[in-house]
């Protein structure tokens, strides 16, 4: 007797639907075995999906596991990612990875995304080879300084920028970026650009330095902070930069915006010391939290101390698991007086999220305890950006 079909219950789509049921079965999981066994269900529909640029079908499985079940949303967005920023898939010769090398830069006049010299790549390539990158690991480096609006959109974009550079990285030749059609470069006082390469070495041989017999991450870190940051100065001409550990392209972003926060606070202080010509003594942080259905972020606004007007404003975003219940409020507070702000004023009651209908910059809190513009005084230079990043 033939049985009847009925709608899924869940409403979702029968890939997606898979996906929940993998993703769930994953976080459940009590034994490594059993883990490989969802693993290889999930890289099967994973790999499919990016091979279709289905990106809807991730997005509907995450939207329905979001609100429903934190563990196995974890597991299925740190999935899709592996699977997005590894070039070849399916080939079991090498691992080929999609890497990123973030740079925070601060300057009162432009931040440039830019095409990178020859010889400058050429350096860049030497020193990511000697101290981020294992031995005899095979690299690709793309030939531009991108700006977070340049970078790919969604897991299936990544992940053909993943085959792009990957096959790059097996000849172990860089390559050139098509700027035509590139999407415009928001400007802001502080911002986050990328150097993005791709790497190929033998299944299961190290990627990093770090996971060399010797090797740490903090060492790394010193080295590439020095040569690294020596060699990407010159691309960033008039602003003041610090440089993110190379890694994986989604490890190396999250680790960027955690460390995006601390720094934009920290340049805005040192902007408004000059801007103003005031010392810092002489500032004053207001800080709030700004609630959507929930706490979503804080947000400081600077005043001249004894003054009302906010002059200007950084967001801190919460990310990832953070909540009413981290340690982000106590954060800010210690980036603010390491940077020389003793005057800090903190605002409990939560504020909407609101932003200028004209300009689309957020509201800051004011000493009054009111969402307003952040106004630079009229003398100031008309040519600064608005707000911090």
């Amino acid at each position: 007797m033939k049985r009847s079909r009925f709608g899924r219950r869940s409403g979702l789509s029968r890939d997606a639907e898979q996906l929940v049921w993998l993703a769930t079965g994953l976080a459940e999981s009590g034994s490594r075995p059993e883990d490989r066994y969802w693993e290889r269900q999930l890289a099967e529909i994973v790999d499919g999906l990016l091979e279709a640029a289905d990106e809807d079908t991730f997005n509907e499985a995450l939207d329905h596991l979001f609100p429903s079940n934190s563990r196995a949303y974890d597991e299925l967005a740190d999935f899709v990612e592996s699977r997005a920023e590894t070039a070849f898939r399916k080939q079991s010769e090498h691992d080929v990875l999609l890497i990123a090398a973030p740079v925070l830069a601060w300057s009162r006049f432009r931040i440039p995304a830019t095409p990178v010299p020859k010889a400058v790549l050429s350096n860049l390539r030497v020193h990511l080879q000697a101290h981020v990158l294992a031995q005899d690991v095979r690299v690709s480096v793309a030939d531009y300084l991108f700006s977070p609006d340049q970078l790919p959109v969604g897991y299936c974009a990544t992940a053909r920028l993943a085959d792009e550079l990957g096959a790059a990285a097996l000849d172990n030749e860089d390559i050139a970026i098509d700027t035509e059609g590139m999407p415009e470069t928001s400007q802001f006082l502080s911002d986050t650009r990328y150097l993005l390469a791709a790497v190929a070495v033998p299944r299961g041989a190290p990627v990093f330095r770090w996971q060399e017999p010797g090797g740490n991450r903090e060492h790394s870190l010193d080295q590439w902070r020095a040569q690294g940051g020596a060699c990407l100065s010159p691309l960033l001409p008039g602003c003041a930069l610090e440089v993110v550990l190379p890694e994986t392209y989604f490890a190396a972003s999250r680790q960027a915006d955690r460390e995006s926060r601390p720094y934009s606070v920290s340049a805005s202080v040192a902007f408004l010391g000059t801007a103003l010509e005031t010392p810092v003594s002489g500032l004053r942080a207001i800080i709030a939290p700004f609630h959507d259905r929930k706490l979503e972020e804080y947000r400081i606004g600077f005043t001249l101390a004894n003054r009302p007007e906010v002059v200007h404003g950084v967001v801190w975003p919460l990310l990832g698991a953070e909540d009413e219940e981290s340690d982000a409020l106590a954060q800010i507070e210690a980036t603010l007086r390491e940077a020389g702000v003793t005057d800090v004023v903190v605002l409990e009651h939560a504020f909407p999220l609101e932003y200028c209908d004209d300009c689309g910059a957020p509201y800051y809190p004011s000493p009054d305890a009111e969402a307003v513009h952040a106004e630079m005084p009229e003398d100031h230079d008309e040519h600064m950006p608005r707000h911090l990043h």
